[in-house]
């Protein structure tokens, strides 16, 4: 069964859309505050420190930023434990996999709003590898990271530090890369807060 088979059999409802979030809430407009403004102090203070850290960041900490381009629950397993593997609990991977695309979604469409150049893009150093096309406040590795890692840490309390640990690594580490601002990051953050609040007050969601 492929997953977006198994997600239509399991929850009745196509993938295109969004699963436990009504259309324009959690309102990222309302609840996040803007961008550094370009060519502000503030602007220029957040570059500097995506340089800077850019700068320290060894190979192999690039390697591992670069291998996070695509994550899922399972980036998760080394907090939660070696249980949660791939093909094991189909209806929790079909589950995680639909909070991450609704944190994806409403996360694409803030990004669509404030409409911010990546940190490349205004500095050519700082790019390498395959560089993303789309806009970068709010980062979506923070969001959909952060929001993975929430819902992971009510049902595995005891190791809430360590999943919630990884959760901001995931958007950290795109600030190694020069793909992120650290107000991407925590704007991020702050998002998937609001982002599982929502969730949790939808019946499905509960249900699931």
């Amino acid at each position: 069964i492929t997953c977006a088979v198994f997600n239509t059999a399991v929850f009745g409802k196509s993938a295109a859309g969004l699963h436990y979030l009504k259309a324009g809430q959690p309102n990222a407009v309302e609840l996040l505050g803007p961008p550094p403004l370009p060519g502000s102090t503030e602007q220029a203070a957040d570059m500097a420190l995506v340089v800077s850290v850019s700068k320290a960041s060894s190979s192999n900490d690039m390697a591992l930023a670069f291998s996070e381009k695509k994550f899922s629950m399972f980036n998760f397993t080394p907090g939660v434990g070696d249980f949660l593997k791939p093909n094991v609990f189909p209806k929790t991977e079909a589950f995680f996999l639909r909070v991450q695309e609704d944190a994806a979604a409403v996360t694409d469409e803030a990004k669509g709003y404030w409409k911010r150049p990546r940190p490349y893009t205004l500095n050519p150093s700082l790019a390498s590898d395959k560089l993303e096309k789309s806009f970068g406040y709010p980062s979506g590795h923070a969001t959909e990271g952060m929001a993975l890692a929430l819902v992971l840490a009510e049902l595995f309390p005891d190791q809430r530090e360590a999943i919630l640990f990884i959760g901001r690594n995931l958007g950290w580490h795109r600030v190694w890369i020069g793909r992120h601002y650290p107000t991407d990051i925590y704007a991020g953050r702050v998002f998937a807060q609001a982002i599982v609040r929502e969730m949790k007050a939808n019946p499905d969601f509960q249900h699931d």
